[in-house]
């Protein structure tokens, strides 16, 4: 069967800083999911831990008190509405949540590749090149996967976002495929074995057909070494629901996926 277009794990409220908007609310989340025939929905607001030693002064204000205030989550029949976050990644590859909120949480998902975040996610401020970017690339997601984590419920965010050089739109898809192809396969069997879902990101799809096949490469490897895909809108504003469908049908289709490529806990 047929990868269905049945949920959206990476949404934001505008409880998440970059958001601030009092129309992104767990009630419009909800009538996302109404008006799309979505059945499980998942708020992923920004989110370090305060038991977590490093947070900047953006994050110390996105603790649990904070994210929490989106509680108790609405409710409608047929959709599960799943209370999560996106945390963070340092350059000192310090994971910014604790062993008690990892329990507690639903679903936790993890960009390592916030690259744009200068000086705090990676490096000091400077401009990389390609191929230094690739390879932090490479080895944040190593050590990522060399934690004892509960990857069961953790979801990888937007892995070819431009994020990676937000400055240079050339050298962000250069450093994509400056990732060696023997190595890419051999993280993604890694990820594949840790059973960390891939997220589908509705705004990594945003590009020329020319640029598309160095972000699909990655999402290829990912399939051939058997890792799980999940959706992800990272709406931050309610108009941003409108045509994310379209980039996750562009994905799914180019990608020949199918429900056995789906991460378990949105299986149909």
């Amino acid at each position: 069967m047929k990868f269905q277009i049945d949920h959206d794990l990476h949404i934001h409220s505008g409880l998440s800083l970059c958001s601030n908007d009092p129309q992104q609310n767990p009630e419009a989340i909800l009538n996302y999911a109404r008006s799309n025939g979505l059945r499980t929905v998942c708020i992923a607001d920004h989110y370090w831990d305060e038991s977590i030693p490093g947070a900047s002064g953006w994050y110390a204000m996105q603790n649990t008190a904070h994210i929490t205030a989106a509680l108790p989550l609405p409710q409608a029949e047929g959709i599960d509405f799943l209370f999560g976050c996106e945390t963070e990644w340092d350059r000192f590859n310090t994971l910014a949540i604790g062993r008690e909120m990892m329990e507690k949480l639903d679903f936790i998902v993890v960009p390592l590749t916030h690259f744009h975040m200068k000086g705090y996610t990676l490096f000091d401020g400077q401009r990389e090149s390609a191929q230094t970017l690739a390879k932090a690339w490479l080895d944040r997601l190593d050590i990522f996967l060399s934690r004892d984590l509960p990857f069961h419920k953790m979801g990888l965010a937007h892995l070819t976002t431009y994020g990676i050089d937000i400055d240079s739109w050339e050298n962000y898809i250069a450093a994509l495929n400056c990732i060696p192809q023997a190595e890419l396969e051999r993280v993604m069997r890694r990820a594949a074995k840790a059973g960390v879902g891939i997220e589908l990101n509705a705004c990594d799809m945003k590009c020329s057909d020319a640029d598309l096949e160095a972000v699909l490469r990655i999402y290829r490897a990912a399939k051939t070494a058997g890792c799980k895909f999940y959706l992800g809108s990272d709406a931050h504003h309610p108009e941003e629901f409108g045509g994310v469908s379209a980039y996750f049908a562009l994905a799914i289709d180019t990608l020949g996926l199918t429900e056995d490529d789906k991460l378990p806990i949105v299986r149909l």
